[in-house]
């Protein structure tokens, strides 16, 4: 078993800073709406979608090995996906230790009714075991997921994000680029809202509650 993250103390996930860079948008490219544009009216803090993007069906396999049946596993709660990898730099990692971080601080009403689901985008280096070490130093709920790249690519094409690309770094590691946006799935099954990176832990604070009680027309 890979023991690189145990080291990692449960409080990074409220040191880590929720500030976005440049460089760090440009080397994950991934629209990155910083704003909350679409949000206008609405009262929450994220992106709201001019249009809802609709659950999309697919199964992978979980850090148990076992088959994650992704629409069926998660009727009936807000359900927050993000597509990335333990070597990411910057992204993964603060994302998830912002969500961590809140979750911690919410009744267990709220917080039962939410799932997180990560799935990788480098399934080569990223085990089931150290996907599943790497996750559980944020929160040991948080679900992981894995498929080739090709099928994960199309799954991000269908929930309407750009597929994950391999940027060549010197020597023989990578870099991959991915989208930087979350998107959360309301009980409808349907994501109204997405979060770009730079979300913080007050607007995760904020929206998340909102989430669980929301009732779209």
């Amino acid at each position: 078993m890979d023991t690189e993250f145990r080291s990692t103390p449960r409080r990074l996930r409220r040191i880590l800073p929720a500030t976005l860079t440049a460089c760090a948008c440009l080397l994950f490219h991934i629209s990155c709406s910083t704003g909350n544009d679409g949000a206008s009216g609405t009262g929450y803090r994220g992106w709201t979608m001019p249009r809802p993007q609709e659950k999309v069906d697919f199964t992978l396999t979980d850090t148990e090995g076992e088959p994650f049946d992704f629409r069926a596993r998660t009727e009936g709660y807000v359900t927050l996906i993000f597509f990335g990898y333990t070597y990411c730099p910057d992204v993964c990692p603060i994302h998830m230790a912002n969500i961590g971080a809140v979750l911690d601080d919410f009744r267990i009403e709220v917080r039962s009714q939410i799932k997180v689901v990560f799935v990788t985008t480098d399934p080569e280096r990223d085990t089931p075991e150290r996907l599943r070490l790497w996750l559980d130093n944020f929160d040991t709920s948080f679900i992981g997921l894995r498929g080739d790249r090709d099928e994960v690519n199309e799954i991000q094409v269908a929930l309407g994000l750009p597929a994950s690309v391999i940027e060549e770094t010197e020597g023989s590691g990578y870099l991959v680029g991915h989208s930087a946006r979350v998107l959360a799935f309301t009980k409808d099954n349907l994501a109204h809202v997405a979060y770009p990176f730079g979300t913080r832990q007050t607007d995760w604070a904020h929206d998340l509650p909102k989430l669980v009680d929301e009732r779209w027309e």
